[in-house]
């Protein structure tokens, strides 16, 4: 992966509807998944238990939708830095889809697009579509809409 794009807030209006560099991979073993579990006390049998998840549906275990997602904040870290931002906070999400499995042991990468960027009380309030690939999947295997505020130093 190149570096991140860097910008100021006043220039992230000029990356509106630029594609951006895909992130770098990051695994998704069975460790990271039951990691993921312990965390957030889900334990379903889906994501943990690989010898009856091996007769489930996808034949394997897979990772939880929420873990995907959590790995969506990495991607946008990857893909720009605002270099006169005090700090970036999660704001929200507006869209959410979760489309295909993330299989134990593949590797899924994000590719972001700056969908919108407004001043906003005394910040920069920007909406990042986020594209999650799997290297084990064809199509996406999520996307979102997320919501980000920098605040100007």
């Amino acid at each position: 992966m190149s570096a991140p794009v860097a910008t100021s807030c006043a220039g992230l209006a000029d990356l509106v509807g630029v594609p951006l560099a895909h992130s770098d991979w990051v695994e998704v073993d069975q460790a990271r998944i039951d990691a993921f579990a312990h965390a957030t006390l889900d334990d379903q049998w889906i994501h943990v238990d690989a010898e009856r998840a091996a007769s489930g549906p996808f034949g394997t275990t897979i990772a939880h939708g929420y873990l995907t997602l959590s790995l969506v904040s990495r991607f946008l870290f990857e893909a720009f830095a605002v270099d006169d931002a005090e700090s970036a906070v999660n704001y929200g999400l507006d869209r959410v889809r979760f489309i295909a499995p993330v299989p134990s042991g593949s590797r899924i990468r994000g590719q972001v697009t700056v969908a919108e960027a407004d001043a906003r009380g005394g910040g920069y309030q920007v909406k990042s579509s986020v594209v999650v690939e799997c290297d084990r999947t064809e199509g996406p295997v999520a996307v979102a809409e997320v919501l980000t505020r920098f605040v100007v130093r």
